[in-house]
C-alpha cells in the first residue's frame, strides 16, 4: 500500500471508528490483512457456531480457511448440498461473517442483497456480526455510500455470478427490474440497538468489490 495513501487511511479509519461507537458499534483499524485476520480470530472464541455470507473480503484475509482449519463449528454453505437450509442456520449462529458494500465516514454502512439472507442476518439473529470492510468501501456520506453499492459492488458482483441484469452489461445501476437483479433488498445500518453485536475491522487494503 502507497505510504500517502496507508497516512489518509489511518486518519480516515479513527474517524469511521468513532462513527461507529456513537451508534453502539465496535470498530477496529488492521495496518494490513494480517493483523485484520488476527483482530477477526480474537472475536470469534473457539467452539463457536459460525456462518457467513458470501463476503469476498473474508476469504481475502483468510478468515474462512482459518474457520474450517480451527476449533470452529464452521458452516460452510459453500461445501453445504441444501443451500436454504445452511442459510436459515445463519440465525442461529453465534458468530456471522460478512463485509458491506459501503460505509459511510460517521459510521453508516449499506448492504444490498438478492436473496437477503445476508442482509436480514446483518440485521438480526446471530449473536455476533464480524464484518472484514476494506478502506476501498468508505465514502462521505449515506448518498455516497448508496451509489458504491449500486454502481460499483452491484455490477461487478452480477458480473461474477453470470447474471444477465443491464449493470452487468453496462458497469453501472439501470434501476432494473430485470428477474436476476440482485439490488433486491437494501439494508442501511444506522445503530445497533444490541451493544457488543456488530464489529467492524476496517483494513488499509483493497478488499472485496
Amino acid at each position: 500500500m502507497n505510504e500517502n495513501i496507508t497516512k489518509r487511511n489511518d486518519l480516515l479509519a479513527q474517524t469511521v471508528i468513532k462513527g461507529l461507537r456513537s451508534r453502539n458499534m465496535n470498530g477496529y483499524y488492521a495496518k494490513d490483512r494480517e493483523e485484520a485476520l488476527k483482530i477477526a480470530l480474537s472475536l470469534i472464541p473457539e467452539g463457536s457456531k459460525v456462518t457467513m455470507g458470501g463476503g469476498m473480503s473474508v476469504h481475502e484475509i483468510g478468515l474462512s480457511d482459518a474457520m474450517k482449519e480451527g476449533n470452529y463449528d464452521f458452516i460452510d454453505r459453500d461445501a453445504i448440498e441444501d443451500k436454504r437450509a445452511a442459510m436459515l442456520a445463519a440465525y442461529d449462529a453465534d458468530v456471522y461473517l460478512a463485509s458491506a458494500n459501503a460505509i459511510t465516514n460517521d459510521g453508516v454502512m449499506i448492504n444490498i442483497d438478492g436473496n437477503a439472507n445476508r442482509v436480514s442476518a446483518l440485521a438480526q439473529g446471530p449473536k455476533k456480526v464480524v464484518l472484514i470492510v476494506g478502506m476501498n468501501k468508505v465514502c462521505s456520506d449515506v448518498d455516497g455510500a448508496m451509489k458504491r453499492a449500486r454502481n460499483v459492488a452491484a455490477p461487478i458482483n452480477a458480473q461474477r455470478f453470470g447474471l444477465s441484469t443491464p449493470c452487468s452489461k453496462t458497469g453501472a445501476c439501470m434501476n432494473c427490474k430485470s428477474p436476476d437483479t440482485i439490488c433486491c433488498q437494501i439494508l442501511i445500518t444506522r445503530y445497533s440497538r444490541h451493544a457488543d453485536r456488530i464489529h467492524v475491522i476496517l483494513v488499509n487494503d483493497t478488499l472485496g468489490f
